[in-house]
């Protein structure tokens, strides 16, 4: 208090002390990690603002199995520990002693397991002081606590790191600073050196996309969360197991329909999957929304004439559509010539819709090759009705691969997983960058390693149940990453506005983009609120180095040890220049691993389990005349029932949500109080939000709740 004179000082404290004496509650509060515990004894210093400090005061009671793993320690202090008024910083460190504990009438040696970081790890979460005022003559009664103003106050320590045997960790309020103000800069460098040797690069796939050499253990799933996912598994397959008994080919689509009803249920398609209006709707909010644009020409490669849709358009002429921003397109040349497994065949399709009055978007001619020409007709509704329904699955199985490649797991998975392991090697976990992002990072190092291992591998899942295979999917995904830009598909306003779908007048019914944007702009909210605060002059984004190596390593080669991300806003020289940027970078980053993921993955089980509606395999060649199919010809074309079933189960399991609803983080990162009024603002916002939609799909032609806050969780975990 500068400029304050020693009576004024002396009179505030004793404000402070006020009638009752002051005592403290000390919560240590140890981590959620595999190996979290520690049976070494622990110690902690206090430190008030006034310079005085506690004795070492022990977290080892007798006869107890103290700081476990995600257990909470709790010792009460006295008035005379040695400080008084608020904490400024704590002083944490552990031995690496083996305790001895007696469990009933015998005694157990305790021997810890060895790790990387040596015996006896502990993870320490926080450690959290609690002001309690205890009536005179109360000292030894059950304490009340206060909470307001003038007593009852908590002071929030948080370290989230492992804590090494005999060094000394200190700890300041709420440990969140940018490096420049850091007062303990050497243990900041220390960790991010060790982060970086933790966290490498590898390109596992050639001109892949920038992934994880070895998981940290950190990164591994919980136990909890890990048996949860293995025993749904296990149900899901003992459910259809009794199907595969029987015979191994489906002989009717209604053979096919029957067993989703005896087993995980019935997709809401079942009944409508044949119907050009559900086809439009899939375009719209299906899994793989970001796909049509605004037809302003016909394409030069797309045989469509006047002819070809005459009919079709309601009163108007093709040229009069277009005129009228009534035309638009699917087209899908990305898979044009795609090398697939073992040579299956995949179209590269264009599809044409158009937008009727009534404001439903109906197909109206699909090609499913590139190139014109005598083998590569143009399909319409006007052909026989299964000759268009064919046409239909096989477009609906050239964009399922683009869906799986690059709309999910391309642009949501593999992508992510570079810029969470950018994060850990540039920003320190005191960083407020960090501690904004890490919520939305949990189990998304360890889902990427298993599903890589699991689905997308030499006879796993991707290789055998799609077209592609791993051969295609690696390929795809190439193709995919050298075309992703930060300044357009990064942002969802941006990415509609470059295919020309922005604008509802345009396009009226659309629910992806209805409902992502509002989300999109409430994760703007509250990111913008934080970072400006912490970067609320010129200075503070400019002297900020973590910052400036993240960017770097953001924007740097993936054969070069980066991510490769392109178009992200700033320069090689300065870094971020302004706050916006980093306000941009920041939120699209929350938004891909929230919004992004649960629109392009919660309704894999609606859209794929079914597999006639959005077929991931077809067993036939592509089309190069219009046969009028039988019902039996459609069969052929589908994969058995073997491989249906694997179907149903891996979209079901990918279907179910891993982490909480958007918001309500499992781990806390932020306790400065403008992230915690940030946080409880970004709920009522969220909470807000999720009525609007509730109440927006009661009039909606097909429900579409994928985005709802209530839905969409924080992370990439499934």
């Amino acid at each position: 208090m500068i400029g304050c004179c020693r009576a004024t000082m002396e009179r505030l404290m004793n404000l402070w002390r006020g009638s009752a004496e002051t005592h403290y509650r000390l919560h240590v509060v140890t981590g959620d990690r595999r190996g979290a515990g520690t049976d070494a004894n622990v110690y902690v210093i206090l430190h008030d603002l006034q310079g005085r400090a506690s004795q070492p005061i022990s977290l080892n009671r007798v006869f107890t199995n103290d700081n476990e793993r995600g257990s909470t320690t709790t010792m009460e202090l006295r008035a005379e520990c040695g400080i008084a008024g608020p904490v400024a910083r704590v002083e944490v460190w552990r031995d690496n002693f083996a305790d001895l504990s007696i469990i009933g009438s015998a005694l157990q040696y305790i021997f810890n397991r060895h790790t990387k970081r040596g015996s006896s790890a502990w993870f320490l979460d926080r450690v959290e002081v609690e002001e309690v005022k205890v009536s005179p003559g109360q000292d030894d009664a059950p304490v009340t606590v206060h909470r307001g103003k003038s007593g009852g106050r908590l002071w929030v320590f948080p370290l989230q790191r492992w804590v090494a045997a005999h060094k000394h960790y200190t700890i300041h309020l709420h440990d969140c600073f940018l490096p420049q103000h850091d007062p303990h800069p050497e243990t900041r460098e220390e960790d991010i050196r060790l982060k970086r040797r933790e966290y490498s690069y590898e390109q596992k796939v050639e001109d892949g996309p920038a992934q994880i050499e070895n998981l940290p253990s950190d990164e591994k799933f919980s136990e909890e969360y890990y048996w949860t996912f293995a025993s749904e598994k296990i149900s899901l397959l003992a459910k259809t197991k009794l199907i595969e008994w029987t015979t191994t080919k489906w002989s009717t689509l209604e053979s096919m329909r029957s067993v989703y009803k005896k087993s995980l249920g019935e997709p809401g398609c079942i009944d409508v999957w044949k119907t050009d209006r559900w086809f439009g709707l899939q375009r719209l909010q299906g899994v793989n929304p970001q796909v049509i644009r605004l037809c302003k020409a016909i394409p030069e490669n797309l045989d469509v004439t006047e002819e070809t849709v005459s009919g079709l358009l309601e009163d108007l002429t093709l040229a009069e559509a277009l005129e009228k921003n009534k035309i638009f397109l699917c087209d899908l040349e990305i898979t044009d010539n795609l090398k697939c497994k073992d040579d299956r065949e995949l179209c590269s399709p264009l599809a044409l819709f158009y937008l009727q009055k009534n404001n439903e978007l109906m197909p109206v001619a699909i090609q499913l090759k590139q190139k014109k020409g005598p083998e590569n007709p143009v399909y319409t509704p006007k052909d026989p009705p299964n000759t268009w329904l064919v046409a239909k699955m096989f477009y609906n199985n050239a964009e399922a691969q683009h869906h799986q490649a690059l709309t999910h797991l391309g642009y949501t998975h593999l992508l992510m997983e570079g810029v969470v392991i950018c994060t850990h090697r540039n920003l320190s976990p005191s960083h407020p960058l960090f501690k904004l992002m890490a919520p939305h990072f949990l189990f998304l190092l360890a889902i990427n390693t298993r599903g890589l291992e699991k689905l997308v591998s030499l006879g796993g899942w991707v290789d055998t149940c799609m077209t592609q295979g791993v051969k295609g999917i690696f390929e795809l995904m190439k193709r995919g990453f050298d075309r992703w830009r930060f300044d357009r598909e990064g942002q969802v306003e941006k990415e509609l506005e470059a295919r020309g779908v922005l604008d509802p007048e345009i396009l009226p019914y659309y629910p992806y983009r209805d409902d992502a944007i509002p989300l999109y702009n409430v994760i703007k909210k509250y990111v913008n609120k934080v970072v400006r605060h912490h970067y609320d002059t010129p200075e503070k984004l400019a002297d900020d180095w973590e910052l400036k190596w993240w960017r770097e390593e953001l924007v740097k080669a993936r054969d070069n040890n980066g991510v490769g991300l392109q178009n992200v806003p700033g320069n090689d020289k300065d870094g971020f220049t302004s706050v916006e940027e980093v306000v941009d970078v920041v939120t699209a980053i929350i938004a891909t691993c929230s919004l992004g993921h649960a629109a392009a993955n919660f309704q894999q089980y609606e859209q794929y389990a079914f597999v006639p509606n959005y077929p991931g395999i077809l067993m036939g060649r592509v089309p190069t005349e219009k046969k009028d199919y039988t019902e039996r010809d459609i069969m052929t074309l589908l994969p058995d029932k073997r491989m249906t079933l694997d179907i149903m189960v891996i979209t079901k399991l990918l279907s179910s949500r891993g982490t909480n609803s958007l918001g309500n983080f499992e781990m806390q990162y932020l306790y400065d109080p403008v992230g915690v009024e940030a946080a409880e603002e970004f709920r009522k916002d969220l909470k807000k939000l999720s009525l609007d939609m509730k109440k927006s799909n009661i009039d909606r032609q097909w429900k579409f709740d994928w985005l709802d806050p209530d839905i969409v969780p924080n992370s990439i975990s499934v």
